[in-house]
């Protein structure tokens, strides 16, 4: 053994290595490192959307609070034409929010700061909103958009605020709207507007129209005070379009107009032609869309002179616009999310990290893992070599460790195999050698003249020839039934009459042995049993176990052969069974009955054995059948060999009787009549 260690390194050192890429520890570290820079990534992403989330949620509440900072200051400005008064409010709203709130001119000149005198922070460039009830900011007030696009805070009313009297008597006058409303089923309630006008609100969207004609059938007109008001509004907007080239136009309450003009000028007819004539460059403009195209440009210089009008109207009634800062001091800080180089630094840094740590313990748990596979690898190419191989190490009770186990079962049964080829080749070279020596043998004799050619010299050698062509027979019939070649044309036999059949033919040489044989008669009644197979290799099957059974029986004993159905309890099979009273079989050798070339007495004596292939083939012939063979022993006392096959459907036809199957197209089958 030592002899050829120096060769196996000498081979092993030749065969190339797989590259890393192809190798179980390559692909090992590929998955891990994937698996690390996604998990690195999707911590990264995230840590991102958390932060982000963090950070929308915080800008979220931060404008939440700024709105209603917003909303509640242009509330008083709309209400309050001076600034004076505002010092409580804005105290409030700072104390709520915690928050800095300081209130200036437009000019910074400071009107009100909740970190008080003391304070000498200094105000940032940028100002957060500017508080003007005549300008509103949409972004912090988007319902500002709902009360027209003149941007106008609702709750500056200025002249339309309405005395106690007045609103006294509207409200009289609208509760008996209601009250009118609710008696017909129409749920309605009281709501007092900016000006303190009284105005109905439906609970429900869906009313019955003529219901609610009914009811509010006698609307309250414009009071003594909304006329005023009214009226001089309605001549600021008539100055603004008269001096834009407008007719004058009627405002009623709630600030919509009625236009009073009939007939298009010939400026505005020209002015109409040409905006045709850049809309529709290849038809006639109809008069009718002239005078829509005009009454659409009136519409929008009323709704901008109304607006103007609105803002000189109220200016003396609301507080001059003023700066708005809100300062953070004291309230919750804004996250910030800053990739600097620095940052981006420390986390390309981490992600190295985890990445080299990943990849060592990759490494590690890989050379772990690939170890007792190269173990393994290693024992294989000895054993393809043809060297021997020792058995692998087995590990812990995991994949590997069962891999191994199975490989050094699998070396010990290729061991055992290879031992039984070279003790099977050196049988067959025997059993070949001998019939081929005598057959040489006396031909040489012949050729010399020693031996006179006569029958009985012929007969010598024919049977030579004849146990040599049975041998030949037998290796052939087990390498077909090896590799599944072996041909059958199964049909219903009836077992009796086989095994008459098998007993006529053997009666001759048992009588020789001295030995009785016969078959089993069945009660009278019905015939017995019938099975589904090759008549021709059943026959040859029971033949063997025949004459083994014969040659292995003292002068004096029996050979007895029976059939049985073995019934639905015990595999619902036919049994056929030969036994005899012979030396039986030793216990240690039972094992090994229908191994090939396995004999009893280890002598090759013709006169006590074959050649050993006779009860191999029985084996074969009946699991290619579907069925098996088995054997019963006892030393000193006899043998007991079974045949169980599947028995023919109730239904299959028998074309030809047991006998004529069995004997086949050209008479007895002479195959292993002598084995």
């Amino acid at each position: 053994m030592r002899r050829r260690d120096p060769e196996r390194r000498r081979r092993e050192r030749g065969r190339p290595r797989l590259p890393l890429r192809r190798s179980l520890l390559g692909r090992l570290l590929i998955v891990s490192v994937l698996v690390a820079s996604c998990a690195v990534a999707a911590t990264a992403w995230l840590a991102v959307q958390t932060t982000s989330g963090a950070i929308r949620q915080e800008q979220g509440q931060d404008l939440s609070s700024d709105a209603k900072i917003y909303n509640t200051l242009l509330g008083y400005a709309a209400t309050h034409p001076r600034w004076e008064d505002v010092e409580d409010t804005a105290r409030e709203l700072a104390r709520t929010s915690q928050r800095r709130i300081v209130l200036t001119t437009e000019d910074r000149r400071p009107l009100f700061d909740s970190a008080g005198a003391s304070s000498v922070a200094p105000l940032p460039a940028q100002a957060s909103a500017v508080v003007d009830p005549l300008s509103v900011d949409t972004v912090l007030v988007p319902d500002a958009m709902t009360a027209g696009s003149d941007r106008i805070d609702p709750r500056a009313v200025g002249p339309f605020l309405l005395p106690a009297n007045e609103r006294t008597e509207l409200r009289a006058i609208t509760e008996k709207q209601v009250a009118c409303l609710n008696s017909v089923g129409v749920a309605a309630d009281v709501v007092d507007g900016p000006s303190g006008r009284p105005r109905i609100e439906f609970v429900r969207g869906d009313t019955d129209r003529d219901l609610e004609f009914k009811c509010v059938a006698q609307n309250s007109g414009a009071t003594l005070t909304e006329k005023k008001a009214l009226d001089e509004l309605n001549t600021l907007a008539d100055a603004c379009l008269k001096r834009q080239g407008h007719k004058g136009a009627t405002l009623n309450l709630d600030l919509s107009w009625d236009r009073g003009y009939g007939q298009i000028t010939a400026a505005e007819k020209q002015s109409a032609e040409k905006q045709s004539a850049e809309k529709y460059p290849s038809e006639k403009y109809p008069a009718e869309k002239k005078a829509a195209a005009v009454e659409r440009g009136d519409d929008r210089a009323i709704a901008s002179c109304v607006g103007s009008a609105r803002r000189e109207q109220l200016t003396d009634h609301v507080a001059a616009p003023a700066l708005l800062f809100i300062d953070g001091t004291g309230a919750v800080s804004v996250p910030g999310f800053d990739l600097s180089p620095s940052n981006t630094a420390r986390i390309v840094g981490v992600t190295a990290l985890v990445l080299a740590l990943t990849v060592g313990v990759s490494v590690i748990a890989g050379a772990r893992l690939v170890r007792p596979l190269h173990a393994l690898t290693g024992a294989a190419q000895r054993m393809r070599d043809g060297l021997d191989s020792a058995p692998v190490p087995v590990g812990p009770d995991n994949e590997i460790g069962r891999l191994a186990a199975a490989f050094n079962d699998m070396a010990v049964h290729r061991a055992r195999l290879e031992e039984q080829r070279k003790v099977m080749v050196s049988d067959v070279a025997h059993e070949l050698r001998t019939p081929l020596s005598n057959i040489r043998g006396w031909l040489e004799a012949a050729q010399d003249g020693l031996a006179d050619p006569d029958p009985a010299f012929v007969s010598s050698l024919l049977e030579e020839a004849v146990q040599l062509q049975h041998i030949i027979d037998d290796l052939q019939d087990l390498g077909a039934a090896d590799v599944g070649a072996l041909r059958l044309h199964p049909e219903p036999v009836y077992a009796d009459e086989l095994l008459g059949q098998v007993a006529a033919a053997y009666q001759g040489p048992a009588e020789t042995a001295g030995v009785t044989l016969s078959v089993a008669t069945p009660k009278p009644g019905p015939p017995g049993p019938t099975l589904y197979a090759d008549p021709v290799r059943l026959r040859q099957a029971v033949s063997n176990l025949v004459s083994n059974a014969v040659r292995h029986t003292p002068s004096g004993g029996r050979v007895t052969l029976r059939s049985y159905r073995t019934g639905p309890g015990h595999g619902d099979e036919v049994a056929l069974e030969v036994s005899d009273t012979g030396a039986g079989i030793p216990a240690d050798d039972i094992p090994h009955v229908f191994d090939r070339f396995w004999r009893a007495e280890k002598s090759r004596n013709r006169s006590t054995g074959g050649s050993g292939l006779g009860l191999a083939i029985v084996l074969k012939l009946a699991e290619a059948q579907g069925g098996t063979a088995s054997v019963v022993s006892t030393e000193g006392k006899g043998s007991v060999f079974t045949l169980r096959l599947p028995p023919a459907p109730a239904e299959a036809p028998a074309d030809a009787t047991a006998a004529e199957a069995a004997a086949g197209p050209d008479g007895p089958d002479p195959i292993n009549m002598t084995l």
